[in-house]
């Protein structure tokens, strides 16, 4: 038996996952710290480069604009790759430009290399989740997928924080050299512990693109967006709301939003273990309670009782849909899914990015703090449309 075989099969037999899927969760981890720990050291990174805040913030949306384009571009242009290549040289890749950015004093050096980190991390996002599945059989897809992305909530519950509070000791620049390192050990494990593939038997560009063709897949998208939309524009004010509403003290503040990723990473485990035979009901299930919980936000929001436990909830309810949107696009996608997962990458993170467009707007207009979770309520309501659309479709033959 082949080493990819016995990585495989060996695990299957005794009903756990490969520990390539774990291994890749890793690599994730160490990366997506690095998008983590940005915002809690912005004012020691605008201090430094004697730049203002809003400039300094303007590294963050240049992450974010380099996972949104660069990953199905980096997926058409390393479709013929080995996916361990692919793999190792985008973390190399991620490790240098942090590298070189926090060795820079100058600011459009730094954003540069945020852009480009940005690129790198949604290529090895892409391959690492069309890795996962290609080592699990065909009924844990979702599940292989639901440990992947948790990678990304362990980055936001502990590497974030942690490398802000490194930081904090040695300087802003200390928690990115420690995503240095760990990223680039990720890529050795990568290249050792992970097996080989030929190109050979890969799908071709044409066939990927006629694969983005398809209808039912841009509706799977549309939930992509509109779900994480509908979770993160609560997370990311949770914050003012907890201090301003709640009149929580701030220092609490950092343990209340921990408890999100503690819920974001039970609903992976949940969601991973339902969603390969109920994909529907979990989309459904996580749409349905991000509303109520966010509708429960809006209406309890001076009552820390009920606001505390509820943060934990909406985790749970954003996170139980992402390996039902993994396992969606891997089924419509199944001949070609390196570009689908590319692009699945940039729909998470553009969801991300509308959340400031539109709490900034509700918020221009004059409304309080109050009404983001009923945005949030809103974007998660909208998301049962094409969920309901998309199953339709699947059983229709679409």
């Amino acid at each position: 038996m082949s080493a990819e075989a016995a990585i495989q099969q060996a695990p299957a037999a005794r009903g756990r996952l490969p520990l390539g899927v774990y291994l890749l969760s890793f690599s994730l981890f160490s990366m997506g710290s690095a998008e983590f720990l940005l915002a809690g050291v912005l004012p020691a990174v605008a201090e430094d480069l004697r730049i203002t805040l809003s400039s300094a913030g303007a590294l963050i949306s240049a992450f974010a604009a380099g996972v949104v384009v660069g990953g199905p571009p980096l997926a058409i242009m390393t479709l013929r790759w080995p996916r361990r290549t692919t793999l190792v040289v985008t973390q190399v890749l991620f490790a240098a430009c942090v590298a070189i950015g926090i060795l820079t004093d100058n600011y459009a050096v730094l954003l540069t290399t945020r852009f480009l980190c940005g690129l790198a991390y949604a290529g090895f996002w892409a391959v690492a989740a069309v890795t996962a599945i290609s080592l699990v059989p065909a009924d844990r897809t979702a599940r292989a997928s639901g440990v992947v992305v948790s990678g990304l909530s362990l980055a936001m519950i502990v590497g974030g924080p942690a490398g802000a509070l490194l930081s904090y000791f040695t300087g802003w620049r200390g928690g990115f050299w420690a995503v240095v390192v760990l990223t680039l050990a990720g890529a050795v494990v990568t290249l050792v512990a992970l097996p080989a593939t030929s190109a050979r038997g890969e799908a071709s560009v044409r066939s990927e693109l006629r694969t983005m063709r398809r209808p039912q897949l841009w509706v799977v998208y549309a939930v992509t967006l509109l779900s994480t939309a509908a979770y993160m524009i609560s997370f990311n004010y949770l914050a003012a709301f907890l201090t301003d509403v709640t009149r929580i003290p701030g220092v609490w503040v950092p343990a209340i939003l921990t408890l999100f990723g503690v819920g974001a990473l039970i609903g992976l485990s949940i969601g991973g273990r339902i969603a390969d035979r109920l994909p529907t009901r979990a989309l459904l299930a996580g749409a349905v309670g991000i509303v109520v919980c966010s509708v429960l936000l809006a209406v309890l929001a001076r009552h820390a009782l009920a606001v505390v436990p509820l943060v934990l909830l909406l985790g749970v309810a954003g996170f139980v849909l992402n390996p039902a949107i993994y396992g969606r696009v891997f089924a419509i996608a199944v001949q070609a899914p390196t570009l689908a997962g590319a692009t699945t990458v940039s729909a998470f993170q553009l969801g991300i990015s509308l959340v400031p467009v539109l709490a900034a707007a509700a918020l221009d207009a004059g409304a309080g703090i109050t009404v983001i979770p009923w945005l949030g309520a809103g974007l998660a309501a909208i998301t049962t449309v094409p969920v309901l659309l998309d199953r339709m479709m699947s059983s229709r033959g679409a």
